[in-house]
């Protein structure tokens, strides 16, 4: 058969998102990684599937698999693409979208300007829910990796992410230290890892290296824990502009037990068919 899908991206965090409501298929991990290859397939950090909901107070169900196959809990840049192509595929008229997802509810909204705004839920700091293998929760954890001692907070968005301080994100061995943070054993599930450089106390830089991908251009629900880590700490206030190698996103969070929003664009690049066995 020949699939339908919408490449699109948030920040040049890209995705291939396919609409399984007015088409049906089911894509096993061998599938998924086939697709994902940028050189044999269509090449991208996640898919992202539409689905129908399992519950009537939600208007869609929302997937998400990383390039490896891996479904993964909650995706912020992609909520924002998918969010955007609901509308675009007029699959609703609603400008307030209700979804599920594996990490929870989120709501979903269009801005007048275009951008997106997405309700994150609230940031959750204990260690079971993360989940992190910790005796309780404190603002930062230190963790032995890769031959260094770190301190890391520790923050689910729905998916769990570690989040470490550095002075400047252009020197920072990312690809070495996220991968040893990734799997490192205190992370059953494993995480996502980010690298956080205050610039002032409402702006930073970031830069994330996700779990089953390795860094990507963009990641919401990372620029979301980056802040919260950072606000818990007392290091940052609200609003914060999170500046990441794709491009800037709003985070907004009065702390404590709030709700955390997330604001940013969301760009189609094409749509294309493409043979599925």
């Amino acid at each position: 058969m020949l699939l339908q899908f919408t490449k699109m991206h948030g920040l040049g965090n890209d995705f291939m998102v396919i609409d399984l409501i007015t088409q049906r298929a089911r894509l096993d991990a061998e599938q998924i990684r086939a697709l994902a290859d940028r050189h044999f397939g269509v090449g991208f950090d996640q898919l992202l599937t539409v689905e129908p909901p399992r519950y009537p107070e939600m208007d869609f169900r929302y997937r998400i698999y990383n390039a490896d196959g891996s479904e993964v809990e909650n995706c912020g840049n992609g909520a924002r693409c998918f969010a955007r192509f609901v509308c675009d595929q007029r699959l609703t008229h609603k400008r307030e979208i209700r979804v599920e997802t594996e990490g929870g509810p989120l709501t979903l909204s269009i801005e007048e300007d275009g951008r997106v705004r997405v309700d994150m839920g609230k940031p959750r700091f204990e260690p079971a829910e993360i989940p992190f293998s910790a005796e309780q929760d404190l603002p930062l954890h230190g963790l032995d990796a890769d031959g260094e001692h770190l301190e890391i907070g520790v923050v689910s968005m729905g998916n769990p992410h570690a989040v470490l301080r550095v002075d400047d994100v252009d020197v920072t061995p990312v690809e070495r230290l996220g991968a040893a943070i990734e799997a490192h054993p205190r992370f059953p599930r494993r995480v996502n890892a980010g690298f956080m450089q205050i610039v002032t106390r409402q702006a930073i830089r970031l830069r994330v290296f996700e779990r089953g991908v390795g860094e990507t251009l963009a990641c919401g629900t990372g620029a979301c824990a980056a802040v919260a880590s950072g606000i818990r700490q007392g290091l940052l206030d609200s609003p914060v502009e999170v500046n990441l190698p794709g491009g800037r996103l709003t985070i907004e969070w009065p702390g404590e037990d709030a709700t955390m929003f997330m604001i940013g664009p969301a760009t189609r690049v094409f749509e294309g068919r493409v043979p599925l066995s």
